[in-house]
């Protein structure tokens, strides 16, 4: 489908397509989202060579991600962001440019997209705590909006992120309101922001209600379903067991399922878990009706999408930096969930 196809399906001209997809102001938000939604729909894609040369842009938005996130390559949230940040970007004509460098080569390839114009801005993923890129970023001028934020400087820059200690806070309650007392948490790596924040969110509900942290039922790594079943069978063998998991996701809640299973005990019942989801399109907590695990749920490919959002904003001059935006996750109860046991 061409750009005239898609005027007529709309019954609009293809100057107000154009704008509406090129995001200029004087289109309404409704007209805009209606064009948007009919272009993902229908398939049609600006031809960014084009467009290219008619702006002096290079139609492209760069992803750079360090050796040390290269397990970000792999995991389904990651796979999931990006399809939804392309989704949007390439209703704007707009490509994805991914790189992925050694540590100590960032400065270097992110001097290079922008003398060399391969791209209009970045969307940086994965921040850890103290991460160094943002004054990088800031100091080279070029837009930018970051997937989470940094907590020891969150306001002088462009962020997305889902509020993930109130996110934890929340499930941490919600278990304390069924009578555990011995909650394990296997968390994120806690060199990532995200993980920081969930580990402060559990930690503030534990003081909150007077109790005090167990360092045996606290642990942090890479979030994978052999981490989650490991650190949970190793918990579930100490004397004084945690009746309890909340978990940072669907792959780690997985493998402490596998362990309670593992023990003769049955999830929900004897041992409950909480979950975090990214409500990812090919790694499902159930359906909507019957979700698994009662988990936090905040949809990652939406996120995409905003942050793809929020950067063509600054690229086109529409918006100015810093602004931010703030998801909350949903609070969704499954059978993973029960009463703490009385034996």
């Amino acid at each position: 489908m061409n750009l005239k196809d898609l005027a007529a399906s709309l019954g609009l001209s293809q100057t107000t397509v154009s704008r509406a997809l090129n995001g200029y102001p004087e289109v309404s938000e409704a007209t805009r989202q209606r064009v948007q939604e009919a272009a993902i729909s229908s398939g049609y894609r600006p031809d960014s060579r084009a467009r290219s040369l008619a702006t002096g842009k290079a139609m492209a938005v760069g992803l750079v991600l360090p050796m040390t996130a290269r397990q970000e390559i792999v995991n389904p949230v990651f796979a999931d962001f990006v399809a939804g940040a392309g989704e949007t970007l390439s209703t704007r004509g707009f490509d994805i440019v991914l790189s992925l460098v050694k540590e100590e080569d960032q400065t270097t390839v992110y001097r290079s997209m922008l003398s060399k114009g391969r791209v209009d801005g970045m969307i940086m993923q994965a921040p850890l705590t103290g991460d160094s890129r943002i004054a990088l970023l800031k100091g080279l001028g070029m837009p930018f909006v970051v997937h989470g934020r940094v907590s020891d400087h969150d306001e002088g820059y462009c962020w997305m992120d889902m509020d993930n200690r109130h996110a934890f806070h929340d499930a941490t309650c919600h278990l304390l309101d069924l009578g555990h007392r011995r909650i394990a948490l296997l968390n994120g790596l806690e060199a990532m922001d995200f993980a920081h924040r969930r580990r402060d969110g559990f930690l503030d509900a534990l003081s909150e209600r007077g109790l005090k942290t167990d360092p045996a039922l606290m642990a942090s790594a890479m979030m994978t379903e052999s981490y989650g079943f490991a650190s949970a069978n190793q918990m579930l063998a100490l004397p004084n067991p945690p009746t309890a998991f909340l978990v940072s996701s669907l792959l780690v809640a997985m493998g402490a399922h596998r362990a309670i299973e593992n023990r003769g005990l049955k999830m929900g019942r004897d041992v409950s878990v909480v979950t975090h989801d990214d409500d990812l399109s090919y790694l499902p907590n159930g359906t909507p009706e019957a979700p698994i695990f009662t988990a936090t749920r905040s949809p990652v490919r939406q996120a995409g999408n905003i942050c793809a959002e929020m950067l063509l904003g600054l690229i086109d001059g529409s918006r100015t930096a810093p602004f931010h935006t703030k998801l909350q996750a949903s609070l969704i109860i499954g059978p993973s969930t029960g009463p703490a046991p009385t034996h």
